[in-house]
C-alpha cells in the first residue's frame, strides 16, 4: 500500500467503528428516511459523510468533496465532478445496512478531468479493502489480483430490475436471461464489483450510473483486468452523471457478449 492508501484505510477504519457499525441492527425507526423510491438513509449515512469530508480535507483539502447525501441535498455539488475531486458514499448498501444485513460499505473515489484516478472500496463487516490507482492494478488487502471468472457454463450474470421501466424489464428477461445463470445483485456496488472480480459473478450491468455509486469500482475492475465500460464501449467518465447504462464483466470476452445481446433491447 502507499502512503495515501493507508491514511485511507485508517479513515474508513475510523468511520465504520465509530459511526457505522454501532448503529447496525440498532436503528430506530426515525433514523431511516425513504428519501426517494426505492432509496433509504441513515442518520449514519449523514454523520459517515460529515466524517469522511473531515477526513479527506486532512488527507488532501485542494479536491472539491462530492458526497452522495451533500448532492441530494444540493444538487450543485455536481458541477464538482467536472474538476479535482473526492467522490464519497459514506454506505453503498443502505438498504442493506437499514434492514440489518450485509453487505454495505464505504466508497471513496479520486477523479481528475472527468476519469477516476484512485478508488477504495471497504466492505465495513468483514475489513476487506480492494483499491486501485490508474495504471498500477488492482488490490485486495495490500495483495494484487487478476481478475477471474466462475468458469461456469452457462456464465453467472448478476441482474437488477430495480430500475428499469416495464419494457426493459420485459426485454431483458425475453433476450438476456436465458443466456445466462442469473443471481439477484446485493445491492451494494462495494460487494458487486468484487464479485465480478473474484469469481463469483461473470457479468452485471447497471442502469442507473451515480458516480459514488460506481467511480471506484469500475477503475478497481478494470485494473484487475475485466471490463467496465458503457454499453457502447466508451469508457466511464464520473461527469457524465445524467448518462444511464454500463456493463461490468470479470473478462473483456465476456464483457464482449453480454454488449452484443444488449443490443437487442435498444
Amino acid at each position: 500500500m502507499t502512503p495515501l492508501d493507508r491514511e485511507i484505510l485508517g479513515l474508513v477504519q475510523r468511520v465504520s467503528e465509530q459511526a457505522i457499525l454501532p448503529r447496525y441492527r440498532n436503528l430506530a425507526s426515525g433514523e431511516i428516511i425513504e428519501k426517494a423510491a426505492n432509496e433509504l438513509v441513515t442518520v449514519a449515512d449523514h454523520e459517515a459523510e460529515a466524517m469522511l469530508a473531515e477526513g479527506l480535507a486532512q488527507i488532501d483539502p485542494s479536491p472539491a468533496i462530492v458526497g452522495e447525501e451533500a448532492a441530494h441535498d444540493d444538487p450543485g455539488v455536481l458541477e464538482h465532478l467536472t474538476g479535482d475531486c473526492w467522490i464519497v458514499d459514506p454506505i453503498d448498501g443502505t438498504h442493506n445496512f437499514a434492514h440489518g444485513h450485509p453487505p454495505f460499505g464505504i466508497l471513496i473515489a479520486r477523479a481528475s478531468g472527468g476519469l477516476c484516478r484512485s478508488g477504495w472500496i471497504y466492505d465495513c463487516v468483514t475489513g476487506r479493502l480492494c483499491h486501485a490507482h490508474h495504471g498500477m492494478g488492482a488490490f485486495v488487502n495490500g495483495e494484487r489480483i487478476a481478475a477471474r471468472t466462475t468458469g461456469e457454463t452457462p456464465p453467472v450474470a448478476a441482474i437488477s430490475v430495480i430500475f428499469l421501466d416495464a419494457d426493459r424489464r420485459e426485454a431483458v428477461r425475453r433476450h438476456i436471461a436465458p443466456h445466462y445463470r442469473t443471481v439477484d445483485t446485493p445491492r451494494c456496488a462495494a460487494e458487486q464489483y468484487p464479485r465480478l472480480a473474484l469469481g463469483e459473478n461473470d457479468v452485471s450491468f447497471f442502469e442507473r450510473m451515480l458516480a459514488w455509486d460506481h467511480a471506484a469500482g469500475i477503475l478497481w475492475l478494470n485494473e484487475a483486468g475485466g471490463k467496465a465500460a458503457r454499453p457502447d464501449g466508451s469508457p466511464y467518465r464520473v461527469d457524465e452523471w445524467d448518462k444511464p447504462g454500463l456493463i461490468g464483466a470479470a473478462s473483456p470476452a465476456l464483457w464482449d457478449e453480454l454488449a452484443t445481446r444488449m443490443l437487442q433491447l435498444d
